[in-house]
């Protein structure tokens, strides 16, 4: 089976690139990791009014009236750019939550005793009572613990491949980046990239990043739970894995502030946690292949 794009499709994907390079370009991202916990508003209303959280709100209601296909192309585009907030969580309220669609009201929710972006959040689904914050590994991602036994929000499987679909997106980034590096620097008076093991690190980021967007893709032509968790773990595999190994194409320079594949690989490792990943995914299909 073949899953191309449609015109349509890929106008939206370039479309959503082409928005988040404006708002959200280099210079907006360096202030946003300068300004921790701090939600960009102005930003918020701005998706809102391209329509990224009513995408798959029927035009009745005055959505975009796309399915989960499109969701999943415009999340794999805010991965790949490192864009902050509870996208996920507001996606899926705008239809329950006013002001959520437009972008007016932020939404997130408790994800197995984790609730990110607590204090920027003007809803919040789920008990957040007596939450305490943590010291995030991702200054783009503020996060808070919840106390108590671990119950997962209201997401479900549209709320996994969403995440899915922006560790796709990171991955696919690091992908990017690795390549760019290992063809620009220079050792021994020639670029990185000819080297046996520079080769090996950059053909395996590409391999994981295809096998992971077939599997998202898949997924959100099938909306299978199977599906969607498989795509899950192979999407979580992409994203940090590759992200590691980009940093190790970059050596040293990958540590550094001005290096943008650190964060990846931070945020990666945020998304990794939330719930429907490792082993709630594992254990989902190992049942499934019992029954």
């Amino acid at each position: 089976m073949r899953f191309q794009l449609t015109d349509d499709q890929e106008a939206l994907r370039t479309g959503v690139r082409e928005l988040l390079d404006r708002c959200f370009g280099p210079e907006v991202l360096r202030t946003a990791v300068g300004a921790p916990g701090r939600l960009d508003r102005t930003l918020w209303r701005t998706l809102g009014d391209a329509g990224f959280f009513a995408l798959r709100l029927p035009e009745a209601d005055g959505g975009v009236g796309r399915g989960l296909a499109e969701a999943v192309l415009a999340f794999e585009e805010a991965g790949r750019a490192l864009l902050p907030g509870p996208l996920v969580a507001t996606h899926l309220a705008a239809g329950d939550v006013p002001g959520a669609a437009t972008g007016e009201a932020v939404v997130t929710a408790v994800d197995g005793g984790v609730v990110e972006w607590l204090g920027a959040a003007d809803v919040v689904r789920g008990d957040a009572s007596g939450a305490v914050p943590l010291h995030s590994v991702d200054p783009l991602t503020p996060l808070h613990r919840v106390p108590g036994p671990v119950a997962f929000g209201p997401a479900g499987g549209v709320a996994v491949l969403l995440t899915a679909a922006e560790q796709l997106g990171t991955a696919a980034r690091v992908c990017e980046l690795a390549v760019q590096h290992a063809r620009t620097r220079e050792q021994f008076g020639r670029p990185i990239g000819a080297f046996q093991a520079v080769k090996h690190l950059c053909a395996d980021l590409l391999v994981r990043v295809e096998v992971a967007r077939v599997a998202v893709y898949a997924a959100a032509v099938t909306a299978d739970p199977a599906d969607i968790a498989t795509a899950r773990l192979l999407a979580d595999e992409a994203a940090v894995r590759g992200a590691r190994d980009c940093l190790q194409v970059h050596g040293g320079m990958g540590f550094t502030w001005e290096a943008d594949v650190h964060l990846h690989l931070k945020r990666a490792w945020v998304r990794a946690h939330r719930g429907g990943g490792g082993t709630q995914s594992e254990e989902f299909l190992a049942e499934r292949l019992v029954a």
